[in-house]
């Protein structure tokens, strides 16, 4: 599938809703497994879930430190993803679709991620891959449905006169 380079950075921004949409259960879920961390532990332990789920690295301090410090709480997380957010698999499995998509018509080789997604029993494999605009309505729905987004239509553009 070939995009042009206006669509890639619509398809990330479906990428980063759905992304926020699972930070929200995420950070619910970890709250409540860690009921005696504190919320800035949760924060940071959601954000690194997501971070290693869609092949982020964030090397800045202090998070590497972070993540060197609980990688067994994260890969604990990450092992869940699947059975405590059910609702959000199919969501979930395009949007790192679209984004390995995105990514390979950038250069950049994220196989990995789709591997991992599928170990982790995240990947719905006989989901067919959506296309664009299937993909961006998805986003849209979801996004307003858990309060990301606007449920108002875009505003028409001005007329000319």
């Amino acid at each position: 599938m070939e995009f042009d380079n206006t669509l890639i950075p619509v398809l990330r921004h479906g990428v980063d809703v759905i992304k926020m949409i699972l930070w929200k259960a995420q950070k619910a879920k970890l709250t409540t497994r860690f009921a005696d961390a504190p919320p800035e532990h949760i924060a940071r332990l959601t954000a690194a879930t997501l971070n290693a789920l869609f092949g982020i690295v964030n090397d800045a301090e202090p998070h590497a430190t972070f993540i060197r410090e609980h990688d067994a709480d994260i890969q604990q997380a990450l092992s869940h993803v699947a059975t405590d957010h059910v609702e959000l698999r199919d969501a979930l499995t395009d949007a790192l679709r679209v984004q390995f998509l995105c990514d390979a018509e950038e250069g950049i080789d994220s196989q990995h991620i789709l591997t991992q997604a599928d170990a982790l029993g995240l990947l719905v494999t006989e989901r067919e891959t959506p296309l664009p605009k299937t993909f961006m309505h998805l986003a849209r729905v979801l996004g307003v449905a858990h309060g990301i987004l606007d449920p108002r239509p875009d505003p028409a553009p001005p007329a000319h006169n």
